[in-house]
């Protein structure tokens, strides 16, 4: 899977592409977010960042080998971070949590 994470100062955009499917797009509002979760990648493992919106319970994560702890992948609030991501990742947390107030 592909994917990316931007954000503008006002909407969190998600990028997600699984091998032989069309890119799927997911924006959320930076002020609709009730929380974040960032967990680093490490060496050998993927991390993700997740946004969690009013209503709703941050994804579960999955367990097993492949999973490596984080949320399946058909959640569209979270993204899969390798390792040499995880500065960007806690940056663009930071900057979202600051546009929430």
């Amino acid at each position: 899977m592909q994917g990316s994470v931007s954000f503008d100062g006002e909407w969190i955009t998600i990028t997600k592409k699984l091998v032989g499917q069309a890119a799927q797009q997911f924006r959320l509002r930076a002020t609709d977010i009730t929380g974040t979760r960032l967990k680093p990648a490490t060496r050998l493992f993927h991390g993700y960042v997740q946004f969690v919106l009013p209503g709703s319970a941050p994804a579960a994560e999955e367990k097993g080998l492949m999973a490596g702890g984080r949320p399946p992948q058909s959640d569209p609030h979270s993204l899969s971070i390798p390792h040499r991501s995880n500065a960007a990742a806690a940056a663009l947390v930071a900057a979202v949590e600051q546009a929430c107030g």
